[in-house]
């Protein structure tokens, strides 16, 4: 009897805890994000949240190099030719969504303002970082390319409560991000492709461009 209540009480786990730590706090990070505001600028809580915070956890709890996680220029000629295929193929579409539906009118024009520049920079770039760097290449230790699809799950949740449009559309966009971070090792093309899908899209949404 003592056996069975041992043996039923026996998991036998072998967890891959950077991979752990990374889901963990990843999912709180989001979380909080949700709840809380920090500092005038919701746009600078993010760069806090989804930059600085993962990059110390790599660095100082992890000891691991964050190139390793996509931080850095990787292959930047397929790089910027990827960018610049994506944007060509992107902007058509997002001209004709960001005018046509108002949900997405309503949802973006309000951003339209001098700091748009900066708000994007803030607000995008750890976004990209800790979905196609952190998680990205942590998850592909372990899991290979289905790491693509991994990473594009949170990302798609994080989406809710935008435009349903968009929303829908995120777990493929998440994987597009995904793969072009795979192809150059960095984090850094996608974020450029992203940075110009959120400036375009309120600029149109705004009536900025016509």
């Amino acid at each position: 009897m003592e056996a069975d209540v041992k043996k039923l009480f026996t998991f036998e786990l072998q967890f891959n805890w950077n991979i752990v730590i990374a889901t963990i706090i990843t999912t709180l990070l989001l979380m909080v994000d949700h709840y809380h505001r920090f500092t005038a600028s919701k746009a600078l809580d993010r760069f806090f949240l989804y930059l600085v915070i993962p990059l110390i956890v790599i660095i100082v709890f992890l000891r691991e190099n964050p190139a390793d996680y996509g931080f850095q220029l990787g292959d930047w000629k397929a790089g910027l030719a990827l960018t610049a295929i994506v944007i060509a193929i992107a902007a058509p579409i997002l001209w004709l969504t960001a005018r046509g539906d108002p949900s997405m009118q309503k949802y973006y024009e309000w951003l339209l303002s001098p700091e748009l520049p900066r708000y994007a920079f803030l607000d995008l770039i750890g976004w990209e970082f800790i979905f196609r760097g952190w998680l990205l290449f942590g998850y592909a230790r372990k899991y290979g390319h289905d790491a693509l699809w991994l990473q594009s799950v949170p990302f798609a949740l994080a989406h809710i409560g935008k435009p349903e449009i968009e929303t829908l559309s995120t777990i493929f966009g998440g994987f597009l991000f995904g793969l072009v971070a795979w192809r150059t090792r960095s984090f850094i093309y996608p974020f450029l492709i992203h940075y110009f899908i959120f400036t375009f899209t309120v600029l149109v949404a705004g009536g900025a461009l016509g």
